[in-house]
């Protein structure tokens, strides 16, 4: 049976930890925007969930990206410049596909290898409006017109003709003095409210179960079912001391992390491992938990 809890749970995590990002958590929201995985230069390295973009090696190009989904005509794509090389001439270069990014091999420069390519649009940023720490946003009106914006300046047309007939992905050329960029999400005003991207849920490249469980310690056979689902209106008397968890406020907190917090109910720490990957009190990395408490007979009942 403690095989079976194992295998279980092994599922449950897998699930989650693998779990794609394609979610709308209310109306507001316009879903997670990171840059894509798996289409990317090929000199590009990406991290903080795929939401930093570097360009590696000695060179100004092969530092293409594209959104990781389909924006919308008004979407505003906001980004930050983290690092600068100087010595270049140039910076990066913005704009929209109608093309799917699929994984193939891609040209070393936006323009004019992709903008010469049937649906792909794309014009280069002022190197002023691209220094270290700069703030801009870009993103295509219902006439087909890419414009751009940064903190000290009115919008900027950049080109006009954007086929809107098809789902569109915004382009990144991290190209010239711009070695770094930093996808701070997007923003769409419509007449109702503003709505906005929400965090993407980090995604584990290397799972392995048990760098996150220790079977050891799981529960006998007779715990199965409290591992995997307690009653959230736990009764409890004044001489018993519980802890619940500090994300749902309502379950026992009997998972202890590798820092030493005791502070997370098994189905939370699935998520926190999923969605941060921190400790919430330290914000240390998780790399493993524990089962610690065991229920008592009047909560198996």
């Amino acid at each position: 049976m403690k095989s079976n809890l194992y295998k279980m749970m092994k599922e449950m995590v897998s699930r989650s930890l693998e779990s794609e990002t394609g979610h709308i958590c209310g109306p507001h929201c316009l879903g997670p925007l990171t840059f894509h995985r798996k289409v990317m230069g090929a000199l590009v390295s990406l991290s903080q969930g795929a939401r930093r973009a570097d360009r590696t090696g000695v060179t100004f190009r092969h530092g293409l990206v594209f959104s990781s989904r389909p924006v919308q005509p008004r979407e505003r794509v906001c980004l930050r410049v983290e690092l600068c090389e100087l010595t270049w001439h140039g910076a990066m270069r913005v704009g929209f596909t109608n093309v799917p990014p699929i994984a193939r091999a891609l040209p070393s420069l936006a323009i004019p290898d992709l903008t010469d390519l049937p649906g792909h649009w794309a014009a280069p940023v002022p190197e002023t409006c691209c220094l270290p720490g700069s703030e801009l946003e870009f993103w295509v009106s219902y006439g087909g017109t890419v414009y751009f914006s940064n903190a000290n300046s009115r919008q900027h047309k950049l080109l006009k003709g954007v086929d809107l007939s098809r789902p569109l992905w915004a382009i990144i050329d991290v190209y010239g003095q711009t070695c770094s960029v930093l996808l701070l999400g997007s923003e769409k005003k419509e007449f109702l409210g503003n709505r906005k991207s929400c965090p993407a849920r980090q995604r584990h490249t290397s799972l392995n179960i048990d760098n996150y469980v220790n079977v050891s310690q799981i529960c006998d056979d007779s715990h199965d079912s409290y591992l995997l689902s307690r009653p959230a209106n736990k009764q409890t008397s004044d001489s018993e001391s519980v802890e619940y968890c500090a994300v749902c406020m309502s379950q026992e907190a009997c998972i202890s992390l590798q820092c030493g917090h005791q502070c997370l109910c098994l189905q939370c720490a699935n998520r926190v491992i999923q969605e941060f990957g921190t400790c919430p009190l330290c914000r240390q990395n998780i790399k493993s938990f524990l089962q610690t408490k065991r229920p008592s007979r009047a909560d198996r009942n």
